[in-house]
This record gives structure tokens, sequence and C-alpha cells, in this order.
């Protein structure tokens, strides 16, 4: 659908061998069979050209001189510690309890290209040859060449000169002097050391500061958050845990984080697994108990329903303590900015991805350019959290992680923005036709559509280009064709709310019968045949729900992907064509365990420089994916709205915010070390100039 004009279509795939032709295929295997003989009988690899002994990890049943560092590293552990390379996000093997027997000791957090260029062997080379000893605390190795890995060693000696001549050496490794050679840029390593240690000192002083941290509501957002805040104690050889504690925090404490749900067992699901996180019982109507967790805390998240947050925050103004929520700032909460100043607290606002991030994205660039002297021509956003392409597995390229009656609500609300200095209103019955094809130049195999978001004016206003900017709009995005097929089952009428005659005085149709119904055709016409397919689409266009046959028929296999064609009972708690809907695409478009959801944030900025009579074209551009962590997979959206508002309290909690008050993430004082930590925590934003 997506191609236009005559050429090949080409279709890449993650398993591509399997796709190949069966003579290409064996043509392949049969070449590759002779070649790996070789290559297994080869006696020397010295003899290998260059590319293939780098690669080779073993020969002759051992590791090859290359690879010694991973038996080095499992050594360096008394308790048969199997080395653990946690690929991007995955929580890193932590071994800092952990002491060996040397009576001096201290962290050194390694960061660069250690296995990929092997620059972990130089190190660990340096520390054995001054007659060191080593263990390794954590590791977390980069998912590909063109990433970081990061390796944390407690390093000792018996005697405190040969520990400090030690990390002179790592030192020198690090940072070449003007007589060594300059390393490139994938041969560097950055270096962090700690404090060296007495033994017998450390022992006395393990015990770190303890710093509560109250996390209310315990949905899918809150793992994230909770694995994060559990994860700060000591010294981390992760990025974003140094651009984090630079500055005023204080860097010896343990953060320990209270999971608070109304249900018990939905906050112990939560903190199973994660060191430094309890669960508890809490009902936030219940005041004396809100207040106890509250008190012991010195920063609350909640994560709770926008509702709730009023109280949460009425609370937090009392006990005189920070809270941080990812909603809108309502003007019910907008009320309380005074209240909060005098309490001398912050409650930080809209502090998730869309809100959060996308502000934070924006305010970047928008202060930047204005700091140049330029001028806000146009200003464009696009956010939307969707099914991976590989899991966009049916008509409508679409799944919900939670129920959809809010989506389906927020595909009928209206909408303004401004287009070259027009205002332009898009009434919400019809949102879904007003999508319109958007491709993102960086990313072209997306074949997406933009849809209106709300009142877009007053985003111009929160980010001070409301008078300046030509052009402000912000969009959702979708796979190209939900518009077109939502908008045909909205004039079907299965998004109305109002109570339909056939649920009334008892009556229990099915499935088909409703359907049926609507569309005014007989029931044996709609089963989940082709011809009943057919039937349904010729229908869809003869009631002029849709005047595109491609539509219709895309519409009808929705409508039979749903299982609105089948003979089973509506259950009783359906009295409105809603309601059926809500209930079958929570079955039907549900991810399964193991499918990841897609989140994709894009700004586009054109700015102009009056002096130069310049236009400069700015974008911005967020892509995260679901990842499966220890058997259980954590959202995109989960991630990227659970991250920022830990971030927001680790800055609290660390006093790098320090406006009091009702604030949104607009500020360089949020903004800045937000995403500074956020990009170091793997959460990647792509930036572009033209």
């Amino acid at each position: 659908m997506d191609m236009e004009g005559d050429g090949v279509v080409c279709s890449a795939v993650d398993i591509l061998p399997t796709e190949f032709a069966k003579e290409a295929s064996k043509h392949f295997g049969d070449i590759l069979s002779e070649f790996v003989g070789y290559l297994a009988s080869t006696k020397d690899i010295k003899k290998l050209p260059a590319h293939l002994m780098k690669a080779c990890i073993a020969h002759g049943g051992t590791l090859t001189p290359l690879y010694e560092y991973i038996s080095r590293m499992r050594k360096s552990d008394d308790s048969d510690y199997m080395l653990s390379f946690c690929i991007c996000r995955e929580t890193s093997k932590d071994h800092a309890s952990h002491h060996f027997n040397k009576k001096y000791t201290t962290l050194v957090s390694l960061s660069g290209h250690l296995f990929d260029q092997f620059l972990i062997n130089e190190a660990l080379d340096i520390i054995e040859a001054a007659s060191g000893s080593f263990h390794l605390v954590k590791c977390q190795v980069g998912p590909s060449s063109h990433a970081m890995s990061y390796s944390e060693l407690e390093v000792g000696a018996d005697d405190e000169e040969v520990l400090n001549k030690i990390i002179d050496s790592l030192t020198s490794l690090a940072n070449p002097n003007e007589n060594q050679p300059l390393k490139q840029e994938a041969n560097k390593i950055s270096l962090r050391v700690g404090k060296v240690q007495d033994s017998g000192a450390k022992k006395e002083n393990d015990t770190k500061k303890k710093v509560g941290i109250l996390i209310i509501g315990a949905g899918r957002v809150c793992q994230p958050a909770a694995e994060m805040l559990a994860s700060i104690g000591g010294m981390s050889s992760q990025q974003w845990y140094k651009t984090c504690m630079e500055g005023d925090f204080e860097e010896d404490i343990d953060v320990q984080v209270t999971v608070a749900s109304l249900y018990l067992k939905d906050a112990e699901e939560i903190t199973e697994g994660i060191p430094n996180a309890i669960p508890v019982q809490l009902d936030v109507s219940d005041t004396s108990t809100l207040h106890k967790y509250i008190s012991e805390a010195e920063v609350v998240i909640s994560l709770l329903p926008a509702f709730c947050h009023i109280t949460v925050a009425t609370a937090c103004i009392e006990l005189k303590k920070h809270l941080v929520t990812a909603s809108y700032v309502d003007d019910a909460m907008s009320e309380l900015n005074e209240k909060a100043k005098t309490a001398g607290i912050t409650i930080l606002g809209e502090l998730g991805l869309d809100p959060g991030i996308d502000h934070m994205m924006a305010m970047k660039m928008i202060n930047q350019a204005h700091v140049r002297k330029g001028k806000i021509k146009s200003f464009t956003s696009y956010c939307g959290g969707l099914p991976s392409p590989a899991a966009a597995n049916n008509p409508l390229a679409y799944k919900f992680s939670w129920s959809p009656a809010g989506a389906i609500r927020a595909g009928r609300n209206p909408a303004t923005y401004k287009s070259n200095g027009e205002i332009l209103n898009v009434d919400g019955k019809s949102l879904y036709d007003s999508a319109v094809k958007h491709r993102i130049p960086d990313l072209p195999a997306f074949a997406l559509e933009c849809l209106p978001n709300r009142n877009s004016l007053v985003y111009g206003d929160l980010y001070g280009i409301g008078k300046e900017a030509s052009t402000v709009f912000r969009g959702t995005l979708r796979y190209e064709g939900f518009g077109q097929i939502m908008g045909t089952l909205s004039r079907i009428g299965l998004f109305e709310s109002e109570p339909h005659p056939i649920f009334k005085d008892g009556k229990k149709p099915t499935f088909r019968m409703f359907l049926s119904e609507l569309l005014k055709i007989k029931s044996e016409e709609v089963d989940g045949s082709l011809r009943g397919e057919k039937a349904i689409s010729e229908r869809i266009i003869s009631l002029g729900y849709s005047k595109q046959q491609e539509t219709a028929v895309r519409a009808a296999k929705t409508i039979i992907f749903l299982g609105l064609h089948e003979q089973k009972e509506i259950p009783a708690s359906c009295k409105s064509a809603f309601d059926v809907s809500c209930l079958l695409m929570e079955d039907r478009l549900a991810y399964t365990s193991t499918e990841q959801d897609m989140v994709l944030l894009h700004h586009e900025v054109e700015v102009e420089f009056p002096d130069s009579k310049l236009i400069e074209k700015q974008s911005a551009t967020l892509l995260e994916f679901g990842t499966m962590r220890n058997g259980k997979m954590i959202t995109a959206m989960a991630f990227t709205v659970g991250i920022p508002a830990a971030i927001g309290a680790l800055l609290l909690l660390g006093n790098k915010i320090k406006t009091r008050g009702v604030l949104r993430p607009l500020e360089p004082e949020v903004y800045v070390p937000a995403m500074d930590i956020i990009q170091a925590y793997g959460i990647k934003v792509m930036e572009k100039v033209e």
C-alpha cells in the first residue's frame, strides 16, 4: 500500500536465511560448511585473517588471549559467581556486599568499549601486574559495537601505596599524557575511582544513610521506577548514576522504596526480586495510613489515576514532602501552588512521556534556538504508543495494554491547532477522518498516520511561542489506515454509549445478533467466512459508512477479527455498543506476554534567524521498544513514563530542583539534568539539524 510508482519491493526480516529461495540457501550452506571445516581444523589461529583471529573466543579447548578476561573475572569471586552480561537496561548483577581479603580496597568504575576492543584486558593486566586483586561488582555490556559497556571492580591490595599505584596506572590508561600516543575514540576508557578504605574501618562504616521514596500505585509504570530507585546506593559504573550524583547529591545513601497499592498482592508482584523495595497495602482515602507512609518518605511519587492526586498532594503539603506525578497539571492542582510554596515543597507534575519527555525535548530545542537569537517559525510534535511492527498483527494494526475505553473516548475529542497562521478546528465526530499520512524521514520504514491531539494552542503558550510561531501542532501517531477503520466503526455505531434497545428487558443477544441489528442485515449473512466478510463490506458501502471499498474491506476484517460475528451470548454487563466494543477490543487486541509495544515521539522545529535570513530545520526523535526482563515484558510505555518520574524524585531528593510550588518540567533546572539522566539511562533521543 505504501509503495508509489514502479520498482522493487524489498522485505527485510530478522531471520533472513529462512526467507531465501531454496537454491540460495543451499548455495550459501555449501560454501559455509567448507569454510567452517577449514576454520575448525586450523592448528595455528595466528595464520587466520586478522578479523577471524580476533573473533576466535576459544581454540584447542582454552580461551584465546583476547578473551582471557572471562576466566579472570569468573575467578574474581570466591562464591563461583558466573559473569553475567546484562544487555542494555537489564538489571546488573550486584555483589557489592562481598568483601575479599585485602586490607585496602576501592571501587573502580570503567566505561567505554571494554569488551569489543578488549580494553578490559589492559585494565586487569595493570591490577595483576602490581600484585593487586579485583572482584567484579557490576557488569553491563553494550548491545552493539556502537554502545559503551560498564564494569565496576572492587580493587584491593595489602599495601596502600600499591593500591595507589594501581589507581595511577588505571588513570594513565584512561587519560594518556602528551608522551603517550592518543587513543582513538573507540579505544578510550572513562574512569571513576572511589575512596580508598581500610577494610577494618570499612566494616564499621558499611551502613549507609537510608532515605525513603514512596510510590503510590502498583500499575505497569511502577516497576521500572521502583527498580531504578532501589538500585541507588554506593557508587555505580553506570553513566546515568554518575550524572545523577554530581553536585549536591549525597553519594553514600541507599534508597528504600516503598510501593503502596490498594491491593497488597499487586505491590508484592512489583517488588518481588527488587532489593531495597517493600510492598504495603494503602487505601488513599484512609487519611491516617496515608499520612503514616508519606511521613516516612522524603519524596512521594503518585502513579494513581489523575483524580486521586489532589488527595495525595494535600497530604504532602501538610507533611512537607515533595511530590512527583506523570499526570497533567489540572486547575485543581494548580490551585495548590501557593500552599506548596508556603510548605517549602515542590509538586512536580507532567513528568512522564507525554506529558513529560515531550515537554523537555521541546523546551531544550526552543530555548537553544532563542539563545542563538532565532525565532520559532513552526513547532510540530507527534507521539504514539503503538505495537511494534511484529506485534501489529491484526487488521487495525493496534493493541491495548490497558482498557481501550479511554483510547476510544480520546478518539472523539475535538482538536484545535494553528497552521501557517490559521486556527483550525476539528470536530470530535470527524477526528478519525482527519487522519493524514505521515512519514518520519529518518524512520522511513514506518507507514504512519497522524491525528490532531486536542488543543495544541495551549502548548504554544506553555512553551512561550504562542505569538511567535505561525504553526503549532501536536498529533497522535498510528499505523496507516487506523483512522479510516475507526471512523467507519464509529459511523456503524459501535462506539455509541447510549443504552441499546437490544439489551432491554433482560434480553441476551449474541454478538452476531447485535451486529446484524447494527448493519440491518440477516444474521446468516455475517458468519466468519469470506462470504460473510464480503457481505459486511458491501453493507458498509451501501449504508454510506465508507466510500472506499478498501476501507470497507479492512473494517469488515476488523469486525470479524473482534468476534462480532460469533454466536456467543453477550455478557449481561454490556448495555451499549460502546460496552460491547470495549469488551471485545480488550480481549482480542491485547498484547501477549512476549509481544513488544513501541513508543515513538518526534518533534520538528523550524527556526528563523532574522539576521541571516536562514531557516534551520531541527528534529528530535525518541524510539523505544518493550524489553523482556527476567521473563517479564517491561513495556516501552511503562518504561518511558516510569523512569522520568523516578528521575524527578531523585532530583528532588538531591535538592537539584530548588524552585518550590507546582511545576511542570519546562525550566532548565528540571529538563537539563533530567534529560541527561534519561539518555544516560538508555532512553536515547536522536537529534538532527538541517
